[in-house]
């Protein structure tokens, strides 16, 4: 007689984020123990990021530092130092996404001198759907959507722009020549996220930047 056979169900991916959140709460509790706000910035290839940051650099110049997150090379890394702020790349050599511990890896490797420094931006890997899944330990997750992309791209990533507190749209001074309607991608995100904060620039000519980062500096100033 077969001895009766059962089935048990393992589900790995518990696992694996458990231990992604521990690596974000040590990451969390190792910044705010520090002083320092941080970002997350999530878009796909090509939106901006990188220009946002930099411009963000010549705003907050030696107070802000930024983790970089790319598949390959230090590009980006040495932009955001010409622009003014201290930088360290992570090159994830395929991955399609930064994780908390590789955050925890570089922040080792940073000056987080707390006399110096009160924000970190982490510039994720350009992906509008694997990054949304990982905590990284930042205290404000941004997404942000350029006009080029289209304005029917929120509701078809819905679980980043269901995830976000800021939704900043760059590129606007393309408005004129593209089909983007600004209103309706406003309307879609807040029907995912009722409460998103929405903020329209274009990193190229400078158009609505100072206002972000008047936003982002007073949102770690209360912290403070």
């Amino acid at each position: 007689m077969c001895d009766e056979v059962t089935e048990q169900k393992v589900d790995i991916t518990t696992s694996v984020m458990s231990k992604n959140d521990r690596f974000a709460e040590d990451n969390r509790e190792l910044l705010s123990g520090k002083g320092i706000y941080t970002l997350n910035l999530i878009s796909s290839p090509g939106a901006g990021k990188t220009t946002v940051l930099e411009s963000m650099a010549r705003f907050f110049g030696p107070r802000m530092a930024v983790i970089e997150g790319d598949i390959q090379t230090r590009r980006d890394a040495e932009r955001i130092e010409k622009a003014g702020c201290q930088a360290w790349q992570i090159e994830t050599g395929g991955a399609c996404h930064l994780d908390a511990h590789a955050v925890n890896h570089a922040l080792g490797h940073m000056n987080l001198d707390p006399d110096a420094l009160e924000l970190l931006a982490i510039e994720n890997v350009g992906n509008l759907i694997c990054p949304s899944g990982y905590d990284l330990g930042e205290d404000m997750r941004i997404g942000l959507l350029s006009v080029p992309e289209g304005d029917d791209k929120i509701l078809k990533y819905p679980s980043l722009f269901s995830s976000i507190n800021v939704l900043v749209i760059n590129k606007m001074d393309l408005i004129p020549h593209l089909d983007f309607d600004v209103d309706r991608a406003i309307e879609e995100c807040r029907s995912l996220n009722p409460d998103v904060l929405v903020f329209t620039v274009s990193a190229k000519t400078g158009e609505g930047m100072e206002e972000f980062c008047d936003f982002v500096e007073s949102s770690f100033s209360t912290t403070a």
